[in-house]
């Protein structure tokens, strides 16, 4: 393609009246911008990175009349600096290591991604094809022998024309980035078809874990999948079941709320709301966040943010004075301690899962230490740092960025400044989450090339036994060791799955207050996702600094139904949303937010809470109470008057008397009139098991033979006194037969 190209601009210089100087087909030459901000140091092979050192673009509106200018930025990431400078440190560590790579010198070439699609993509194809000519700006690192220096000349000390096949030295065949997902994705996307493998340090969208969509991407950050499952287990273990859950609209938010709500379901977790706000956030924006979280009655906010956006929603939050919220921070910003030194009464308290902490990577503090005025004027990127940290102009300086003041307005440079005088994220190696993911990218790279240089010709993994030239090699061949690397690295054991994910292990960090006022992330718990479901997930209660007061806070839709309640659901509510019913009667429940009443045995009844079957209290009638002793009286009375009256009957059952008023039913009817008075004495007592079983039926029988007796006796008097009439046959329909059916089937209905 340069042939024709050199042609055109050659045909173009004649029309224009401009043309020079003869291009010959050997030179390359640029076409486009060139890049003027950038890290580089040549070598066997040069490492290509991409790291968000600006963010929160400026707002402009395109008026399609003139070419856009450059995005601008708000923000200077001083913590992604440190990353980037974690990758140049462990860079210049391999080339010193005599172990590993003995015989092959590594090089970097960095650009500033700006956490932004379109500069991301820009900056990965200058990595993948490199640039002829190295224009001034550009910062081309010495190449020395020990970690103590990191000086940079302009790129006019060097020649400005290249011949094509010098340019290929440059070309990176991997890319260590990005920091973001969304950008990750496109990127790779872009770069499937040229087998070129990227290994992120920071993107955890759980969407790049698809081989066949992303066949050529690696990372050193745990997927989202296993951060989601903490936070989840997480939220449920303290109670939570009425989250909010805000993010941005990128691929990283996207798929970490839908993951969320998926697997909340197991836990009864439920979100109050799910809000996705715009990338660039606007006013409207804002407010269509705020009026929701205002709102709503979840006291928990999870936040799937980044940085940048967390800055700007917070302080229209401390505008509306919304306080005693507990947030929830995603692997993005759980360590963003940048946040502290303006929103830290807002933040007191927060809860976030971070990546795994190196305590430390050796050397690196010293490394990065090593800023002096004297040579960093000439990087933009570090005299950009420098300038905004001191507010001051370094002399000669490159940087063409200002973000609170104007860089031509600030006072020069005193040459005394010092990092030790004042904090900033970039010096800070306490919590070395991100960066170690840097580190463990570059080693990645570094074993895999070192399982390439120790490939035996004819034993080698490609076709007929054919190995990878680790000076002139294929993308593809160095992917092919990169998914099959295994190595360990400050005493961990780094490997990786099919999907080119590591192995997940989270702490909890609790934010929490020094009496100075100054931040502490305390390490309250942990997530290991190599350890048992059960065990996986442990929080230590004790340790934990809330927002308010000196317990969690509730955060619910419906208060816990108690014991002798059961949970009754709101049609069209979400499961968390119910009434608490109480159990109907003779039922219990025993559970905190019991879904249904068990009913009570027949020996037992609920007690006055609703949430036990006690036994049932046996209430009888003694015979040391007054109605025990009146009852026992008439009952012995009246057996005794009827069986004096059955006992005078019988002695006299001849006389024509009681011979008349049918002598069978009287002893009948006496007999069990007496029984009816003695059964009233099986009413008196505690009773047991057998008397209650036939004390009812033995009087309702009693009593029945009596009445049927009395009925007969009444039928024969009443008959009697009718059959006088004359021609009257009643009475054969009433003789002594008849008497005793009538008796029998009466008392056979009882």
């Amino acid at each position: 393609m340069a042939f024709p190209a050199t042609k055109l601009l050659m045909l173009f210089s004649l029309f224009t009246g401009r043309f020079g100087s003869a291009v010959t087909q050997d030179d390359c030459v640029f076409l486009g911008e060139k890049e003027t901000n950038s890290l580089y140091e040549d070598g066997d092979v040069v490492l290509g990175g991409l790291f968000p050192l600006h963010y929160s673009p400026v707002s402009s509106v395109a008026t399609y009349r003139t070419k856009p200018t450059p995005y601008t930025y708000k923000y200077f990431s001083a913590r992604a600096l440190r990353w980037m400078q974690t990758m140049t440190f462990a860079i210049k560590e391999l080339n010193q290591r005599t172990d590993l790579l003995p015989r092959l010198k590594l090089g970097f070439h960095i650009l500033d991604s700006s956490n932004d699609i379109p500069v991301s993509l820009r900056a990965s194809f200058l990595l993948v094809n490199s640039q002829p000519a190295r224009v001034s700006g550009a910062e081309i690192v010495k190449r020395d022998k020990g970690l103590e220096t990191n000086k940079s000349l302009p790129s006019s000390e060097f020649s400005s024309n290249l011949g094509c096949a010098a340019t290929h030295r440059a070309v990176s065949p991997v890319i260590i980035g990005d920091a973001a997902s969304g950008v990750s994705m496109v990127m790779q996307r872009s770069l499937n078809s040229f087998d070129i493998p990227m290994v992120s340090y920071f993107a955890s969208c759980s969407c790049l874990s698809d081989q066949r969509e992303f066949p050529t991407f690696m990372r050193t950050m745990p997927s989202d999948v296993f951060q989601i499952r903490a936070l989840v287990r997480m939220v449920s273990y303290f109670g939570w079941t009425w989250v909010g859950i805000i993010g941005g609209e990128s691929e990283y938010a996207r798929f970490a709320i839908q993951l969320f709500l998926q697997e909340s379901v197991q836990y009864s977790v439920c979100a109050a709301y799910a809000h996705f706000y715009p990338e660039v956030l606007s006013q409207q924006a804002l407010d269509e966040l705020l009026d929701i979280i205002q709102v709503a009655t979840s006291k928990v906010i999870i936040s799937f943010s980044g940085e940048s956006d967390l800055q700007i929603i917070l302080q229209e939050i401390r505008l509306r004075n919304i306080t005693g919220v507990q947030w929830i921070a995603g692997e993005a910003w759980a360590t963003a301690k940048s946040l502290w030194e303006e929103f830290g009464d807002l933040l007191t308290g927060t809860l976030g899962f971070a990546i795994r902490r190196a305590e430390v990577i050796p050397g690196l503090k010293e490394y990065l230490m090593t800023l002096r005025p004297s040579y960093i004027h000439k990087s933009a990127f570090l005299a950009e740092f420098w300038e905004e940290l001191f507010n001051c102009r370094l002399n000669g300086s490159v940087n063409t960025h200002s973000h609170k003041v104007s860089y031509l307005d600030r006072t020069p440079c005193k040459g005394t400044e010092d990092l030790n005088d004042i904090y900033s994220p970039y010096s800070d190696v306490t919590q070395l989450r991100v960066s170690y993911n840097v580190y463990k990218a570059v080693y990645l790279v570094a074993h895999a090339l070192q399982d390439m240089s120790n490939c035996i010709l004819g034993w080698g993994p490609f076709p007929n036994g054919t190995c990878a030239d680790p000076k002139n090699f294929k993308p593809w061949q160095l992917y092919h060791y990169m998914r099959n690397a295994k190595f360990s690295t400050l005493g961990e054991e780094v490997n990786f799955d099919l999907n080119g994910d590591p192995i997940a292990y989270y702490d909890l960090m609790n934010w929490q207050r020094r009496p100075d006022g100054s931040l502490h992330l305390v390490k309250v718990g942990f997530y290991d996702a190599s350890s048992p479901a059960g065990r996986s997930l442990f929080i230590n209660d004790s340790v934990i600094q809330w927002p308010v007061g000196k317990k969690a806070v509730q955060s619910v839709c419906s208060d816990s139904c108690p014991p002798g309640t059961r949970v009754a659901r709101k049609k069209g509510e979400p499961i968390c949303c119910f009434d608490c019913v109480p159990c109907a009667e003779g039922e219990v429940s025993n559970e905190t937010d019991s879904l249904e009443c068990s009913r009570c045995s027949e020996e037992t009844w609920p007690n006055e809470a609703g949430d036990l079957c006690i036994p049932k209290n046996v209430e009888f009638l003694s015979y040391h109470e007054l109605m025990g002793i009146v009852l026992c009286v008439i009952c012995v009375l009246g057996a005794c008057i009827s069986l004096s009256i059955l006992t005078l009957f019988f002695k006299y059952k001849d006389t024509p008397l009681v011979r008349a008023n049918n002598m069978e039913l009287s002893f009948l009817f006496l007999l069990f009139l007496a029984i009816c008075f003695l059964v009233g004495l099986l009413f008196i007592g505690e009773p047991s098991d057998l008397l209650c079983r036939i004390r009812y039926p033995v009087f309702g029988i009693s009593l029945a033979l009596c009445l049927s007796c009395l009925l007969a006796k009444t039928g024969v008097v009443l008959m009697a006194f009718r059959s006088t009439l004359p021609g009257s046959h009643v009475m054969k329909w009433f003789g002594p037969n008849q008497q005793r059916a009538s008796v029998f089937f009466g008392t056979t209905v009882q």
